[in-house]
């Protein structure tokens, strides 16, 4: 079992930039993978970024690919999400995702790809 901790969520205005964090504790041996994804209201959930946890292989999606970030810390277990230039559009819930079944069978943009879910931070771009 994995669990994974979310924290850097908050209001931001247009234009600011944001931080995330998100601690994973348990069999953090196992990860292979981490990464991001958000879900905004009414929206279909979707995939934000994601990082090989040895090789450091960086993956964006379209929509942050320039205004994101992610970065790791393999000593503490922790992923980082930094989002700049943000737009009322990044409005979402964002989730920590980890993947523990070794290399990816498919995308990294697939959720199905991960193992285990952080409850989520609140992230809201006011205009």
């Amino acid at each position: 079992q994995v669990q994974l901790v979310e924290t850097g969520g908050g209001l931001v205005q247009t234009g600011a930039s944001l931080g995330l964090s998100c601690v994973a504790s348990g069999r953090t041996d196992s990860t292979n993978a981490m990464g991001w994804f958000r879900q905004a209201p009414g929206k279909e959930r979707e995939f934000v970024a994601a990082i090989k946890w040895t090789a450091g292989t960086l993956y964006y999606a379209n929509s942050v690919q320039g205004r994101a970030t992610i970065s790791k810390n393999n000593a503490n277990s922790t992923v980082y999400l930094q989002l700049s230039s943000l737009n009322t559009e990044d409005t979402a819930v964002y989730y920590c995702v980890v993947r523990t079944r070794g290399e990816y069978a498919s995308d990294p943009d697939d959720a199905a790809e991960y193992d285990y879910w952080g409850q989520g931070t609140q992230v809201t771009v006011s205009s």
